[in-house]
């Protein structure tokens, strides 16, 4: 029998979930309020009176769209937040999130532990560089990595905001299975990789990124930039029809020659009205 883990993000100074329920939830962000849908909060919220500078309108299409509706006071070029020693620019983007993953915040202080001076990290899908900042802050060299040119130029700004800007930090614009590819030609090793894979994306060059279809080679190729030195390699997967304990074996497989154990489960939000979990992804991660 394999136990499941449940990893849970409690609130911090800028960030809490406040409430959820009835298929939406209240988060407050630094000094603002947004309501967002959320189809796992089925319960009924503690208060039916929410107030709130934001909320997003979800679409009646398929695809997810949306919008946003905002007071005034919200400003368009985002805000500053900050996670312990990490400084980040929040901002309602069209895809319904804030420019970064609160509940990956659990993930950040367990990799923080796992880094030193030196240490050699890599993050696959890095987005706006929260994950990467939080390790750069004890010491770690990262190489980041994400098909987006605007999100790695949002990453730069959060390291410059965090005071990072000379940290030993690669910003590489790349299709983050190609790139994990070619570094196994190259013979690299990295003591911790982390990877957020979407569901569905493109490469810079409109290379087609299909989570079902790529994740198994793309861990493979992972595995191999690990050594019985290495530390972790931490996977999530948000919004799919997937089991932990899939990809939960699909890691064990691929790292089963370096020993270590891996641990796979749910990610959650507590909430802060009545301490409840808010589940939000799966997770699986190979640790020595």
């Amino acid at each position: 029998m394999t136990d499941l883990t449940t990893l849970i993000a409690e609130p911090w100074a800028d960030y809490g979930l406040v409430d959820s329920g009835h298929g939406r939830k209240l988060e407050r962000y630094g000094r603002f309020r947004f309501i967002r849908p959320e189809p796992q909060a089925m319960w009924a919220p503690a208060s039916d009176d929410w107030k709130a500078d934001g909320e997003f309108v979800p679409g009646s299409d398929a695809e997810g769209g949306g919008r946003w509706q905002l007071s005034r006071d919200v400003p368009e070029e985002g805000w500053p937040l900050g996670w312990e020693d990490v400084r980040f620019q929040a901002q309602c983007t069209p895809f319904r999130h804030l420019a970064f993953f609160p509940d990956m915040a659990s993930h950040w202080a367990w990799m923080r532990e796992r880094v030193g001076e030196g240490a050699e990290a890599l993050n696959l899908f890095g987005y706006t560089g929260v994950g990467s900042l939080a390790l750069a802050a004890k010491g770690a060299k990262v190489t980041h990595v994400d098909a987006s040119k605007k999100s790695v130029e949002q990453a730069k700004e959060n390291a410059a905001l965090s005071g990072m800007a000379d940290r030993p930090i690669r910003w590489l614009v790349d299709d983050a299975a190609k790139f994990a590819a070619r570094e196994v030609r190259r013979g690299r090793r990295y003591d911790g990789i982390m990877l957020d894979p979407p569901k569905y994306g493109r490469g810079p060059k409109k290379e087609i990124w299909q989570l079902e279809e790529g994740l198994p080679g793309l861990i493979g190729d992972c595995a191999q930039l690990l050594d019985t030195d290495s530390r972790f390699l931490v996977l999530t997967v948000y919004a799919v029809r997937m089991s932990a304990l899939a990809i939960g074996e699909l890691v064990r497989q691929a790292t089963a020659h370096l020993g270590g154990e891996v641990v796979m489960g749910e990610m959650a939000v507590r909430e802060e009205a009545r301490g409840l979990l808010l589940p939000t992804a799966i997770f699986a991660r190979w640790q020595k």
